[in-house]
């Protein structure tokens, strides 16, 4: 039986939310029950996903808006500019999605199906926290996130804190203090896998209207018109839900710095074999890259 899954997203920003979205979609291993909506102009990001899952033939996968600003709303929210070019137009301004707020949408479907629900959260945890504070219980099976970073001696290249957590590190410390299943996936290792022109260019030759739209939003990204690259941040944390053998993890327990003049945001770990959560330190490069390309590029 295909595995239950909710995605809580930002999706619109970075490519790699519209790619980890697109995997679940060709992954026969997961069931998508709904995608919900988080940070900033959320109604953007949920019209975004909901055309994408139409474009897919899933519309009847609910898209839910959630929370704009992070809970104690002391930063300012980042926005690239660059959110819906190429793939949003004049006239989806009028595309609806469901009137459900998020957080009431997460706590329903964990509390109708307990335990069976995993959860993968590639934004900041925003949603998550406040679906937490309400419900210090919520029966939720796993989650996986894409966030935080280890930043070890040979990764001194890497800021101290990620983008999903430094965007709310309140909610962040919630979920990592609540006491759930977690794999986190952190900026050490996504920053290890990427997707180049070559492979754009296989997914685009898969010919339907999804494939074509993923090719042109992952050219369209100014860090791919940059570099020729871009990151799979978030496509290798689904990547995770779908084959654990990609990664290697060991079992941690994560503060998060709430203060600090050069720290704020920066995930503490240090190995806790009693620790729920487990933090991804090593990914098979070459096979996930591969995985990766080949199922966008096989989606039917």
């Amino acid at each position: 039986m295909p595995l239950d899954i909710l995605l809580d997203t930002d999706i619109a920003t970075d490519v790699d939310d519209l790619l980890a979205l697109s995997l679940i979609l060709s992954s026969p291993e997961l069931r998508l029950l709904g995608v919900t909506c988080v940070y900033g102009d959320v109604d953007l990001r949920a019209r975004y996903a909901t055309k994408l899952l139409s474009l897919a033939g899933y519309s009847s996968v609910p898209v839910m808006a959630g929370a704009r600003q992070p809970l104690l709303n002391k930063r300012e929210i980042y926005w690239g500019g660059h959110e819906g070019k190429g793939f949003l137009e004049e006239q989806d301004t009028h595309i609806a999605y469901s009137s459900e707020h998020a957080v009431d949408y997460l706590i329903r479907m964990a509390m109708q199906h307990p335990g069976q629900i995993h959860l993968i959260a590639i934004g900041p945890l925003t949603n998550l926290a406040l679906a937490l504070i309400r419900h210090p219980q919520l029966p939720l099976k796993h989650i996986t996130i894409m966030g935080g970073v280890i930043r070890g001696s040979e990764r001194l290249d890497l800021p101290f804190a990620e983008h999903n957590i430094i965007c709310d590190p309140e909610a962040a410390h919630v979920v990592f203090s609540s006491g759930l299943p977690i794999t986190v996936v952190p900026l050490d290792l996504t920053t290890q896998v990427r997707i180049l022109r070559e492979s754009v260019k296989r997914i685009r030759s898969g010919g339907t209207p999804l494939q074509q739209m993923v090719a042109q939003q992952i050219e369209v990204y100014p860090w791919f018109q940059s570099h020729g690259y871009t990151f799979l941040h978030d496509p290798l944390a689904a990547a995770v839900v779908i084959d654990p053998t990609l990664v290697q993890t060991r079992r941690v327990s994560i503060q998060v710095e709430l203060g600090g003049q050069y720290t704020a945001a920066m995930t503490l770990m240090r190995n806790d074999p009693n620790s729920p959560i487990e933090v991804a330190v090593a990914v098979d490069i070459a096979r996930f890259e591969s995985f990766f390309v080949e199922r966008l590029a096989q989606f039917t």
